[in-house]
């Protein structure tokens, strides 16, 4: 059923605003009439057609990953109980919180009661449904596994929500500490600085080096830092552009993965995405083709998404997929050995699997280790350069010292 919104006034005269299913306009004024609400204005969210372009614009809730993850298991849990695809759908509508999400399940479910499959169904909002959830549920359909078929799909998303939220929450006190110390910087640099630099003028005395530097970086802040706020944007801005454009992007994604210190963590990252996302899209049922499609779209690194692109070429001519993996240096050798077990024993998808927990583990302990090397880093890089500001203004006190004793 269709999803109104309305607007009405309570017996009490208070202004009440809510949301409301119904089979037409009419029967949702007449639901609200039996509450003794007197009904201003109502508006259909939802439409008999399924949305191409999978947006509502007009709603502003965000949906989380979380949501997603939360609601698939929870409409795995009632399809393993036998309950009729309709009727989950209906329960996740009554129970779904984000207003969003529920007037696109109720879509969904409008298109499942009219004969659409679910696959085709959340197909058609892409931009709550990714590709990974509609080839799985297609194939979950298509085997008569739906319900295993969406738990699975609840542990892909759970996993990278794990591994996005370790990586987040294992920088966002250095980050913390950045922003801290640049506030402070340009406190130091805007009002104290320029307070002892008349001091230091008025007293005609020949300024150290490191005091007239300081003085100058003081003086472009306070009186250039528009210059300066114009530069840095054109800079990013040309940077962005760069490693967005079709030449840019591979050489940037090679540099990172060669980067010193973050290199690794970057190529842990992305091949546990393509593990954890193979292992599941083909224990699944879904062909390793189109998996392998997916995963390359995934891996967000141009060398690596080559490399995946390469293989699958090597698949589609009745090749292995570890031995283009294995030419293009991009992937580890444990990773290479592993794949090529699976597909001489038949068991990719547990390899897979095996492959996404051991890199998983080792991305937690390498965020874990960095985190615990750049807190102390930042300590003294920003001891070094109130160090330094401290060492430059007591210079040339020091020497008028020595000068007024002499």
């Amino acid at each position: 059923m269709p999803i109104f919104d309305f607007k009405a006034f309570a017996a009490d005269g208070r202004t009440q605003k809510g949301m409301i299913e119904a089979e037409s306009q009419k029967a949702a004024r007449l639901k609200l009439k039996k509450r003794g609400l007197i009904v201003t204005e109502i508006v259909e969210k939802t439409t008999a057609k399924p949305r191409s372009s999978g947006g509502l614009p007009f709603l502003g809730t965000r949906i989380s990953p979380r949501e997603i993850a939360m609601m698939t298991r929870q409409l795995a849990s009632l399809v393993k109980a036998n309950i009729p695809l309709v009727e989950a759908l209906n329960a996740l509508v009554d129970q779904t919180e984000n207003e969003r999400l529920k007037v696109i399940l109720a879509q969904v479910r409008q298109d499942v009661n009219e004969g659409s499959s679910l696959a085709k169904a959340t197909a058609a909002h892409g931009k709550a449904f990714d590709t990974i959830f509609v080839n799985m549920i297609e194939a979950g359909e298509s085997s008569g596994t739906l319900g295993l078929v969406l738990l699975r799909l609840a542990d892909l998303k759970e996993t990278q929500m794990r591994l996005r939220g370790k990586i987040v929450s294992g920088m966002t006190y250095p980050v913390l500490m950045m922003i801290v110390a640049t506030v402070l910087m340009i406190a130091i640099f805007t009002f104290v600085i320029p307070k002892i630099t008349k001091i230091f003028e008025s007293m005609n005395k020949p300024m150290p080096a490191m005091t007239k530097f300081l003085m100058l970086v003081s003086d472009i802040i306070v009186n250039w830092w528009f210059v300066v706020v114009a530069i840095i944007g054109v800079v990013v801005w040309l940077f962005r552009k760069y490693i967005n454009s079709e030449s840019g992007r591979p050489k940037w994604d090679a540099f990172k993965l060669r980067a010193p210190v973050f290199g690794s963590l970057i190529r842990m990252i992305a091949v546990t995405r393509f593990s954890s996302t193979m292992a599941t899209l083909l224990s699944s049922g879904v062909p390793i083709l189109t998996s392998m499609s997916i995963a390359r779209n995934l891996v967000d690194n141009v060398p690596i998404a080559k490399a995946i692109a390469s293989a699958r070429e090597n698949i589609t001519e009745g090749q292995s997929i570890a031995e283009p993996l294995r030419r293009c240096g991009e992937f580890p050798p444990l990773v290479i050995h592993m794949i090529a077990i699976g597909e001489k024993t038949g068991e990719l998808p547990d390899m897979l699997k095996n492959v996404a927990e051991t890199y998983e583990e080792q991305v937690n302990a390498r965020v874990e280790s960095m985190t615990a090397l750049l807190e102390p880093l930042m300590i003294v890089a920003m001891g070094g350069v109130i160090g330094f500001i401290v060492f430059s203004v007591f210079m040339p006190l020091m020497n008028m010292s020595n000068l007024n004793q002499r």
